[in-house]
């Protein structure tokens, strides 16, 4: 059973998902890809063992988290979210993060390694020094009006996310629209501007967590080379390349939960 509730952190409200597991372990945090609410993810959290606590949450300006008052950066943002799982009374955690979430987990990790047990990275990459995508992709990546348009979204699925996505792109608002709140504009905006400039690229030699890098085949966001980068980068890494492209998690999630359990479990 998931628990919707809106918490209080450092004086923003945070929309906050919990999945109570039914196991003794330390809870898995997850960071959502951009302009995305903590609902996107709720595919993926369903094919997770149920003895595994799971935590999501809204960024603010994202799905149930109002607007902040001021803009942000990541490592801001993840002073917050430690602030968040000690209210929650969690003292140490596992972390997810996929895609922009993906830069978040990275920088959680290094900004609190204690606390930090094991990092699971999807889909991601080192930020402003990256192998980037096409620019025909990036332009359309860096508007919101795919999660405001539905036919428009239904349109670019297939060059956008490639994967399944290239011979379903139907399937694209199930994805992203029935499992999704939508956020404000200058929230979207604000989450563009906390990852400008911002690399883990020097870094990922001091990521010292055991951490899964987890790629997609064909994944026009975020070609392979950067994972192939950050396993060759981070010093306790496995590189996992799955069959699909950059919304694997949610539309392979049958194959690739039980992959990040079993790390998990470790």
């Amino acid at each position: 059973m998931h628990q919707l509730r809106q918490i209080t952190v450092l004086g923003h409200s945070i929309r906050v998902a919990v999945r109570q597991g039914t196991g003794g372990g330390p809870p898995l945090l997850l960071c959502n890809g951009i302009g995305a609410s903590l609902d996107l993810l709720e595919p993926f959290v369903d094919q997770l063992d149920p003895e595994l606590t799971v935590i999501r949450f809204d960024v603010p300006g994202v799905g149930g988290s109002p607007d902040p008052r001021m803009p942000y950066r990541f490592a801001m943002l993840a002073h917050g979210v430690g602030k968040l799982m000690t209210q929650l009374g969690h003292d140490q955690y596992d972390v997810l993060g996929i895609s922009w979430g993906g830069g978040l987990a990275q920088q959680l990790a290094l900004q609190h390694p204690r606390r930090v047990r094991r990092a699971v990275l999807v889909s991601t990459a080192t930020g402003s020094l990256m192998v980037p995508g096409s620019p025909k992709v990036l332009r359309k990546m860096i508007t919101p009006q795919r999660y405001r348009d539905p036919h428009y979204m239904r349109s670019v699925a297939s060059e956008l996310y490639g994967g399944v996505m290239r011979h379903s792109p139907h399937e694209v608002l199930h994805v992203m629209h029935e499992h999704s709140r939508i956020g404000s504009k200058r929230g979207y905006l604000l989450q563009l501007l906390a990852g400008a400039g911002w690399s883990s690229l020097p870094a990922l030699p001091l990521i010292r967590q055991p951490t899964l890098v987890l790629a997609g085949n064909d994944d026009p966001i975020i070609p392979l080379v950067n994972a192939r980068l950050m396993h060759r980068l981070l010093p306790n890494a496995h590189l996992h390349v799955f069959d699909d492209g950059h919304l694997g998690l949610v539309t392979s999630a049958e194959e690739l939960a039980p992959v990040i359990h079993e790390f998990l479990r470790d």
